[in-house]
């Protein structure tokens, strides 16, 4: 069977005694028999080598530091080892010593004989776990890894593949069933000189035998937890990623990511291969695990350098050509920026700041490359995501004037701000793109029609609403007359009606406000699609709990002045929102107009229109021929009515509507301020529905009677509301009355709402509004807008 797993391990989870065995105790409860292992040197003997060689080039004494390397060496082996084990290593590290005086001691050392010397830090580190494991009674070996890696020399060694692949398969053939420790960072020539993989060359190391050894997870062990969505030292409310893409993290480590090198990254592509990045520290903790193939479900991640080299030029030559050479190079730019009179832009990293220098210089001819100057005075912001383009508008409000304009690949946004700006723009940009998405729960008040196709049309429309506002609004409550249901999280949209029917319980109101103080959200917005006044009256404690309001039921906008007047002072002395267009002309922006006129600078004079779909459809049909209280019940017999013809025969409907417009304009107005012209004769008014449909035939005198006059004067009838307040003189009333039928309340299609607006900018031709003042698709349609423009207010920095 081939071999499922390897484990590499940094310098910082094997820096001392305790490092060791806490990777011993990982390998033999997260792994298994036959596992690889990848080590780097251990601690900081690395950088003891490399002072080695430092002092040495500049002719300074370089044994005590020597003596201390090997002594640290030996108290790891001493306090790690039994006797008999320990007096092999301790044979082994004299040999190394005296090989290193050796070195040392020549007059000059090559480039290959420095690289032999920097090469026992892996070795030593090998050799150790190999034989602390050997302790614990598990088969394992240590071995070299330039007994395996065959490279060509280059700026960085280029492996040779097939090579290697074999040498690779030939171990594990010769080992199976034990744990082979392979040192990392290290590989030969074929000539047997040492060559070392540069930065970040054991995790290389690791993923290169992985792709050779045909492994299904690499597991990286280091000190940090996995790849934060920002870098958790800066931003306190960094998270863990628990999955990544390989495409990202690739971009991410390009961007300069800690965690990752992107040289890392390469044996990957084009394998089945899975990365994990875990802590040796914390083994039990959650990881993050790099998928071989792309996901859009990754978080987005933030990540910034402090500084970048900024190269800037003038090209005549092919851009894309270009950049394709830097890529080949492995010198592809962090980002470019084309600009004007055949201007580029290139960043790059400091490290990569000479080649590129070089290579340009090299190309200068070949892409009429003139006029090349560098800045360091830059920093560089980028966030990384699948969904890139999600996130687009947000990072590019939060840019100053001094940024640079979002570079944009499929992967990434990219920006560079001088130094000073780095931190605190990675700050915003985390809070606004990758931070913890801002939750607005809402809760459903009615059921019925309209409250069934709001849910339709909230299904429809919730995931692009959500990604207009960057945050995630979820229905989490639905609430019936006698039943509610509520619940943290959110509910399935597409079986919503099998949910109510088995979770949703009785209920009272001090209980239901229980139940929604303890969702966890960031914004509450209580849609009311009922016509319930008792839950009207509750609207100043939904307002208390600071529960946002959307209404349809006109109730509350057509109370008493004085409920009206306490609910509007909730609203300035707390960040509340109560949008109430659905509650006149259902989809129909009526209010969105008006407040549009006096946000202008407008003085509203008049306001009129007929705002009732009923009386519109009873009165369009009406010729004199049949009789009115047949067309009434007509109506009714198509579900055009209320239950009782009489809610709107009586015009009441239309005077709350007329009363809701009126303090819209800033009118203090009683419902009673406002006229009444009931259709419904007053022995009619209270008589129980059976009698008043007996009698209805005694609407039809009076209304004959008024047609007929009408059509004298060529004029014909339509139940109208009216407010006038021209110089102080108000006027408000609902009656019948005559209109010329060029008049915009005649000829309007059955059915339909029209509002007429007259002010000092709209007087000898209003401002008319027509179209569907009702049903339940359109006024669904009017609380969803006033959901979404309470969202977008929430989220207004």
């Amino acid at each position: 069977m081939a071999r499922c797993h390897l484990h590499k391990f940094g310098g910082s989870s094997l820096a001392d005694a305790d490092c060791y065995r806490r990777v011993a105790h990982i390998l033999l409860t997260h792994g298994h028999s036959d596992d690889l292992v990848v080590v780097s040197a251990a601690g900081k003997s690395t950088n003891f080598l490399y002072k080695l060689l430092s002092l040495k080039a500049s002719g300074l004494l370089w044994q005590e530091e020597l003596h201390d390397l090997i002594h640290y060496q030996q108290d790891l082996i001493e306090q790690l080892l039994s006797s008999g084990s320990a007096r092999s290593l301790r044979e082994r590290l004299s040999t190394d010593k005296a090989q290193l005086m050796s070195l040392l001691s020549l007059t000059k050392l090559s480039e290959y004989q420095s690289h032999q010397v920097v090469s026992f830090g892996e070795r030593w580190s090998a050799r150790l776990l190999a034989a602390l494991l050997r302790e614990s009674s598990v088969a394992a070996i240590d071995v070299d890894a330039r007994t395996l890696l065959i490279a060509d020399e280059g700026a960085v060694p280029q492996i040779q593949e097939s090579v290697s692949r074999q040498r690779v398969q030939a171990l594990l053939d010769a080992h199976p069933n034990e744990r082979i420790v392979i040192t990392g960072f290290i590989c030969a020539k074929e000539t047997g000189e040492t060559l070392l993989l540069g930065r970040n060359g054991s995790d290389y190391s690791a993923t290169l035998i992985a792709r050779l050894a045909d492994i299904e997870r690499v597991t990286i062990w280091t000190d940090v937890e996995g790849v934060f969505n920002a870098d958790p030292n800066k931003i306190n409310d960094a998270t863990l990623l628990k999955s990544l893409s390989l495409d990202e993290a690739d971009r991410l480590a390009h961007l300069g990511s800690p965690v990752l090198h992107n040289r890392t990254l390469q044996p990957l592509f084009d394998t089945e291969v899975s990365l994990a990045v875990r802590s040796s520290y914390a083994p039990h903790t959650d990881f993050t695990l790099i998928a071989p193939k792309s996901s859009s479900a990754s978080a987005p991640v933030v990540t910034n350098l402090s500084s970048v080299a900024l190269f800037s030029m003038q090209i005549k030559g092919d851009l894309s050509a270009l950049l394709n050479e830097l890529r080949q190079a492995e010198l592809a730019p962090l980002a470019h920026w084309s600009l004007n009179m055949n201007k580029l832009e290139l960043a790059f990293i400091h490290e990569n700041e000479k080649q590129a220098m070089a290579l340009l210089e090299r190309l200068q001819g070949v892409y009429q490359i003139e006029n090349v100057s560098v800045r360091t005075d830059f920093g560089l912001v980028a966030l990384v995501s699948a969904d890139v383009q999600l996130y687009r508008r947000g990072f590019a409000r939060l840019l100053s004037r001094d940024a640079k304009a979002l570079f944009n690949d499929t992967l990434s946004l990219v920006t560079l701000v001088p130094h000073s700006q780095v931190n605190l723009l990675t700050q915003k940009v985390h809070r606004r793109c990758a931070g913890p998405r801002k939750r607005i729960c809402v809760v459903l008040f009615g059921t019925g029609n309209i409250g069934s196709a709001w849910i339709d049309l909230f299904h429809q429309s919730r995931e692009r609403l959500n990604t207009e506002l960057e945050a995630s609004v979820e229905l989490i409550g639905l609430v019936s007359s006698k039943r509610a249901l509520i619940q943290d999280e959110k509910i399935a949209l597409n079986q919503w009606q099998n949910t109510f029917e088995q979770k949703a319980i009785a209920w009272d109101f001090e209980a239901l406000l229980a139940e929604l103080d303890a969702v966890e959200c960031d914004e509450l917005v209580a849609l009311d699609i009922s016509a319930s006044m008792a839950l009207t009256n509750k609207y100043s404690a939904l307002f208390a709990r600071g529960i946002h309001i959307v209404s349809a039921n006109k109730l509350a906008g057509s109370g008493p002045l004085s409920f009206y007047h306490e609910l509007k002072s909730q609203l300035g002395n707390r960040r509340l929102f109560w949008r109430y267009n659905a509650s006149c002309g259902a989809g129909l922006p009526v209010q969105h107009a008006l407040n549009d006129l006096h946000h202008s600078g407008d003085r509203i004079q008049a306001v009129g229109g007929i705002f009732s779909g009923t009386l519109c459809w009873l009165f369009e049909h009406f010729d004199g021929v049949t009789p009115f209280s047949q067309l009434v019940l007509e109506a009714k017999s198509l579900g055009l009515t209320e239950p009782d013809p009489r809610d709107d025969l009586s015009g009441r409907d239309m005077q709350r509507k007329l009363l809701i417009l009126a303090r819209e304009i800033g009118l203090s107005l009683e419902l009673d301020d406002i006229t009444l012209h009931s259709l419904v004769p007053e022995a009619l008014a209270t008589l129980p529905l059976a009698q008043f449909l007996e009698r209805i035939s005694e609407l039809d005198t009076l209304l004959q009677q008024q047609f007929e006059a009408a059509q004298e004067q060529n004029q014909v009838l339509r139940y109208v509301a009216a407010l006038d307040n021209v110089d102080g003189s108000l006027k408000a009333e609902v009656r019948l009355q005559w209109v010329d039928a060029s008049h915009a309340y005649a000829n309007l299609t059955p059915g339909d709402n029209v509002f007429v607006i007259k002010s000092a900018f709209y007087q000898d031709n209003p401002l008319i509004i027509r179209g569907p003042g009702a049903g339940r698709e359109v006024t669904a349609a009017a609380v969803q807008s006033d959901l979404a423009h309470i969202c977008h207010d929430l989220l207004k920095e």
